[in-house]
């Protein structure tokens, strides 16, 4: 009896999610292992985040807006704009890359920042705001330009050729970068008053209200993050692209929502955890490399699997908020998660 009554309680705990999709990580390495020769080789691993490095810096992004009980479906298109901006200052006007670099940092966080205050300054929806910030982003990139423009910038080159060695193996500086990014994040999420703000509000904003937190100033900094981080993305972007394109980074917006979900962090706001995003990351790069490793399945099928896993997590989010709920006193505030 005590073994069901602890999985009883703990699949109602705002933890549980995101310690299934652990599970779920490590099971699907012991298929891919049983399956495949190689598929566990340290280089296998470590590609996984070389490939998806700007996909966890969006994601990390996109956490903090669905912890505030927001959503941002515009940093596809805020990526895609980031490596167009760039490549044509760098190749038109010639700017120095560092100096672009920080250019397109602040238009990216200066874009989120002007959809968090229409969204809470005039009470409009995210997905609308969000949504039209979407549209506008990607028909900038075509006002650009409707081709791609190549960058051959040394800079950017060298950092797209670089490999960072050891013991036998390598890694990218993008790599390097998103980990940078996922560590500040967690600090920002758990160890500032900005952080406990975000949970409070996807908590409960009205309760944040009553506790004078500055509701207001942290949604436009959420959003804010969220462009920053875009940004961010669409420079490891072009380094691995070498380009700039309006075609760049379509759907990336959704992997990032369903990496952020499967990764435990509840759609509903103020509950999850940024390392769980680092795993459904994981979890989507994984899905991938399982698929180019059979050989047969075509790539659709990557799209197959992560529906299959968005249906599943999203109904465990629901059991896990019925269920919390349930075990609430009436009238009771939604308490926030431990650390955070």
């Amino acid at each position: 009896m005590m073994p069901v009554s602890f999985l009883r309680r703990a699949s109602h705990a705002p933890w549980f999610t995101s310690m299934v999709t652990v599970v779920l990580l490590v099971l699907m390495l012991v298929v891919g292992a049983m399956g495949y020769d190689g598929f566990l080789s340290p280089q296998v691993m470590l590609n996984l985040l070389i490939d998806n490095a700007f996909l966890l810096v969006v994601a990390i992004g996109m956490t903090f807006v669905i912890l505030s009980g927001g959503i941002d479906l515009s940093v596809g298109s805020v990526l895609a704009l980031t490596t167009m901006v760039a490549a044509f200052l760098l190749q038109n006007w010639h700017w120095p890359p560092l100096l672009v670099m920080a250019a397109v940092l602040l238009m990216g966080a200066g874009f989120g920042a002007a959809m968090g205050a229409l969204i809470h300054y005039f009470r409009l929806q995210a997905f609308i705001v969000t949504l039209a910030g979407m549209f506008l982003a990607r028909g900038l990139c075509y006002l650009i330009s409707i081709n791609s423009i190549t960058i051959d910038d040394p800079l950017f080159v060298t950092l797209s050729q670089t490999r960072i060695e050891f013991a036998g193996l390598f890694i990218s500086p993008s790599v390097v970068i998103a980990l940078l990014v996922l560590a500040v994040a967690i600090w920002m999420a758990h160890g500032t008053r900005f952080g406990r703000a975000v949970y409070a509000i996807g908590g409960s904003e009205q309760s944040a209200l009553l506790m004078g937190l500055p509701v207001g100033r942290t949604k436009v900094l959420v959003y804010a993050f969220s462009g920053f981080c875009a940004s961010v993305a669409g420079l490891l972007f072009s380094f691995y692209m070498l380009s700039g394109y309006g075609l760049h980074a379509q759907g990336v917006e959704l992997d990032a929502i369903a990496a952020v979900v499967i990764g435990g962090t509840l759609l509903t706001g103020g509950y999850g955890y940024v390392a769980g995003t680092l795993t459904g990351v994981l979890i989507l790069g994984v899905i991938q490399t399982l698929i180019a490793f059979d050989g047969s399945l075509s790539s659709w099928w990557t799209r197959i699997f992560i529906g299959a896993l968005l249906f599943v997590f999203c109904v465990a989010q629901r059991v896990i908020s019925l269920g919390a709920l349930r075990g609430k006193p009436a009238g009771s505030a939604k308490a926030a998660p431990a650390g955070a």
